[in-house]
């Protein structure tokens, strides 16, 4: 249980680092690239990518000793799954554009293995 749990939140702060610093440094051209407006300040993205900084070294510290840890878990599903429930509600509803629903997918299945995670750390 450790080890598995451990591995997947160092892939989860690596996901999430490896955006935030693109969203940080690169926010116009990660725009350009997916043909897509961006806002009218790059500002706007590198907040969010900030905060995406800040749960990749929450995720650090969780996988560096899951159990006693597991206590920040509720925070990581709570990232993924209000990503994932406004992606997905534009989704149905408005639409979005078409490079933020990868990730939501990606963050979709983070969000199912971070619940199982949780349940099983707070069982031990």
């Amino acid at each position: 249980m450790y080890t598995w749990t451990r591995i997947l939140f160092v892939i989860a702060a690596l996901y999430e680092g490896l955006l935030g610093l693109a969203f940080l440094f690169l926010p116009l051209a990660i725009f350009a690239w997916y043909g897509v407006e961006p806002p009218n300040h790059p500002a706007y993205v590198q907040f969010s990518a900030l905060l995406l900084l800040i749960f990749a070294a929450m995720f650090m510290r969780i996988a560096s000793n899951p159990t006693k840890n597991h206590d920040l878990i509720p925070y990581g599903i709570a990232l993924k799954a209000s990503y994932v429930g406004l992606t997905f509600w534009y989704i149905t509803t408005t639409g979005i554009p078409s490079m933020w629903v990868p990730w939501a997918w990606a963050d979709l299945v983070f969000l199912i293995v971070f619940l199982f995670a949780w349940v099983k750390l707070r069982r031990t």
